[in-house]
């Protein structure tokens, strides 16, 4: 394979950048993921993805990519959910993690991978290991924790240490790579069901295709709270349905509680009251989102029709 042939076909700007096909995106980026490969060409073809837009089938390449640098994962629980949590949070606690508990008190396992150092936010891993969910750092016992537990976190950087070091990249490239949403496709322990937030509109589309073209089951992907996949409960959000190969958008009634929080609050108050949310402590808006959310994680872990609230577009 010659790299640079392919990066300039991705670099060549607005008008001249060509699209890869999947089988091409999955062997350049296998290329990139090893530890020797060139720096120079890694970055290049970084940033040159990020000023041309990644496709779905680029996606879908990148992450079967990254798969390949990931041991096999051991047999699962049947019902377990995949939540990839990678954004952190910095203005609300984490609701979402209080509805994660909440399922796997219900017989739904999840699995949860991220990164815990986020600059600035606090993330799923550092409220998680302080209610004293296991965070391990390998797939085997994060399987083992699956059966016997019922919730596990796993970090990117234990779980894929090659995608992980692309990953990091972004304060010295100064802007996001596409590596963050192949973090979040990776599904890891291949899990039938997968809830997935996401920050930037288009994405909805380029993840849920992605999803159709890596065959993933079903998953709901949503602009979640921050990033994170945590629904809101005082305004409509983008939500798609991914089902096999059907794609469908969908709407909820939004429940009458107070807006998601516009301002930033003290990390420290935050791991506060994150950790006090998921011992039983919550507000009103708080349950409306747990409510919400517990009826993905149904729909994830088992397939079945979501409730009345929940409607598609036409």
């Amino acid at each position: 394979m010659n790299i640079a042939s392919m990066i300039k076909r991705v670099a060549r700007g607005r008008n001249g950048a060509e699209n890869l096909n999947q089988q091409e995106a999955a062997s350049l980026f296998d290329k990139l993921l090893l530890a020797e490969a060139d720096p120079l060409q890694l970055g290049a073809f970084l940033i040159a993805q990020r000023m041309k837009g990644e496709t779905a089938a680029e996606l879908a390449g990148f992450v079967e990519a990254a798969r390949l640098h990931i041991a096999l994962a051991p047999v699962i629980p049947p019902l377990t959910v995949d939540l990839p949590c990678y954004a952190g949070k910095c203005r609300a606690p984490h609701a979402y993690l209080k509805a994660a508990i909440n399922a796997r008190d219900a017989g739904i396992p999840v699995f949860v991978h991220g990164v815990k150092a986020i600059d600035g936010r606090i993330s799923a891993g550092q409220v998680l290991q302080a209610a004293g969910v296991a965070c391990v750092d390998n797939l085997i016992d994060a399987a083992d924790l699956l059966h016997r537990q019922g919730i596990v976190y796993v970090d990117l950087s234990d779980l894929c240490p090659d995608l992980f070091r692309i990953y990091t990249l972004r304060e010295r490239l100064g802007v996001r790579s596409f590596a963050n949403s192949v973090a979040r496709l990776l599904n890891p322990m291949a899990c039938a069901g997968q809830l997935n937030g996401f920050f930037h509109t288009p994405y909805a589309d380029y993840m849920a295709k992605a999803n159709v073209l890596l065959g993933q089951p079903r998953s709901l992907l949503f602009m979640g709270a921050e990033g994170e996949p945590e629904l809101y409960a005082d305004r409509q959000k983008v939500i798609k349905k991914q089902q096999g190969a059907e794609i469908s958008n969908l709407q909820f009634k939004a429940a009458n509680a107070s807006p998601y929080a516009r301002e930033s609050m003290d990390l420290s108050t935050l791991q506060q009251q994150s950790e006090l949310l998921l011992a039983g402590k919550s507000s009103e808006r708080e349950d409306a989102v747990i409510k919400r959310m517990g009826e993905a994680f149904a729909w994830a872990a088992h397939g079945y029709q979501l409730g009345n609230e929940w409607r598609e577009e036409i």
